[in-house]
């Protein structure tokens, strides 16, 4: 689900031109998608373990439904960027270099230059997909240690 609904927003943002300059309101949005798909995740593991739950079972749910969806979210772009849109990135940079220049008028050509490579090279399909990964893994640690912690409730059964 997680990954279906990471690529309908995608879609959104492409289809209304948002990618090349993004609000937080759309980076928001999909960290709230991320923490409410993974907290269902947990709450439906709970419900079809007879309402238990410890904290290493939410933790593989959650990273588990993070990562899996992340992967397929890390696909779209990957498609978005090479075969449907090769040329956003270049926009994408065009219009952060443009900001960067309009946030800091003094910094130099050679100043811009050397960020917009860093920018770049953080860019490219290869890293931005092991970037992706490992933020949607760190991401889904955090929201399902915190969501463990809440709604864990041990088995007595188990000892």
């Amino acid at each position: 689900m997680l990954g279906i609904i990471s690529v309908i927003y995608g879609v959104i943002m492409y289809v209304t031109n948002v990618y090349l300059d993004p609000s937080i309101t759309y980076g928001i949005i999909s960290y709230l998608i991320v923490i409410v798909l993974v907290t269902l995740a947990i709450k439906a593991f709970k419900a079809e373990n007879g309402g238990f739950l410890s904290l290493s079972e939410a933790l593989k749910v959650g990273i588990g439904v993070a990562v899996i969806g992340g992967i397929i979210a890390a696909i779209w772009t990957f498609a978005l960027t090479t075969y449907i849109e090769p040329n956003l990135m270049n926009d994408v940079m065009e219009t952060t270099r443009e900001k960067m220049i309009e946030a800091q008028p003094d910094m130099s050509e050679a100043q811009i230059d050397a960020a917009m490579g860093m920018t770049s090279k953080l860019s490219s399909p290869p890293i931005a997909f092991a970037l992706s990964l490992v933020g949607n893994l760190f991401f889904g640690l955090i929201i399902s240690l915190i969501v463990g912690l809440i709604m864990k409730n041990k088995n007595p059964m188990e000892g």
